[in-house]
């Protein structure tokens, strides 16, 4: 690709971008219902439940506790809204529209990546804030903490592609309650709630290979917050929070180009 054809390339990217946003300014009310379910949860599972609730490790307690795996629960049901916006697209004809147009074929997944990214910098700040007023605290510097929070979006950057591919290859926005089926047990199946030691071994030992754990685990490590468990996953969490993200976006990004690619054949 030629320096000129790669700035038309970005330039198309943010356009579609640009799209996205704007549609997120026409419905505030919407945005802000998806960045406050993560902290209803949070609110609803520090202070109805978490007294009954035991912390490996003491801490601060199972608000503390929780606060990292919401994080990267916030950004695993991500997937959802990324794949209604391409499925609702791709239904409405308006990829097909977009590929008909002399633009760079990749513009228009990049452009929608782009604006989910974005998105989920101002849902982990939104969540950021709860969790400080709740009593989670960052003890281990700043340095550490941007590393987790880095891992955090590297976790979304990969489910970013799978919910392209699935957007692309569903059959309309209605099949968004499939997508749930899928990415709420595997959220829930994870260390971010509830740690893995206290459920059955071979439970547990799931939740502990779970993706969605390693980054959850990382992230409490770097925060200095309570993080437990007996498997090589767990104790390599920081390896595997990078190792898993990257595995998932080497399946679902050519996935997903090669079926953009094959739209309309």
């Amino acid at each position: 690709m030629s320096v000129q054809a790669a700035r038309w390339a970005v330039a198309d990217g943010w356009v579609l971008t640009s799209r996205a946003l704007a549609h997120w300014a026409r419905k505030p009310g919407e945005v802000a219902v998806g960045l406050l379910f993560p902290v209803m949860v949070v609110l609803m599972m520090g202070y109805l439940f978490g007294g009954q609730m035991d912390v490996p490790g003491g801490g601060g307690g199972y608000r503390a506790f929780i606060v990292p795996g919401m994080f990267a629960l916030t950004m695993t049901f991500g997937v959802e809204t990324t794949f209604a916006a391409i499925a609702s697209d791709a239904s409405k004809g308006v990829t097909d529209r977009f590929r008909s147009m002399p633009m760079a074929s990749s513009a228009v997944v990049v452009g929608r990546a782009t604006a989910d990214m974005l998105h989920s910098v101002v849902a982990l700040a939104v969540m950021a804030a709860c969790g400080v007023l709740i009593g989670w605290r960052i003890h281990d510097g700043a340095g550490k903490a941007l590393a987790g929070l880095g891992l955090l979006l590297l976790l979304r950057f990969s489910l970013v592609w799978l919910g392209v591919y699935l957007g692309l290859v569903a059959k309309g926005p209605e099949s968004v309650a499939a997508v749930q089926v899928l990415v709420w047990p595997i959220g829930f199946l994870s260390s971010a709630l509830v740690a893995p030691s206290t459920m059955p071994g071979w439970l547990g030992a799931i939740a502990e290979w779970n993706p969605m754990s390693a980054t959850v685990t990382a992230c409490r490590e770097l925060f200095g917050e309570p993080a437990a468990g007996g498997s090589w996953a767990a104790q390599h969490s920081l390896l595997m929070a990078v190792v898993w993200p990257l595995a998932i976006a080497a399946v679902f990004l050519p996935l997903s180009v090669r079926r953009y690619r094959a739209l309309g054949r």
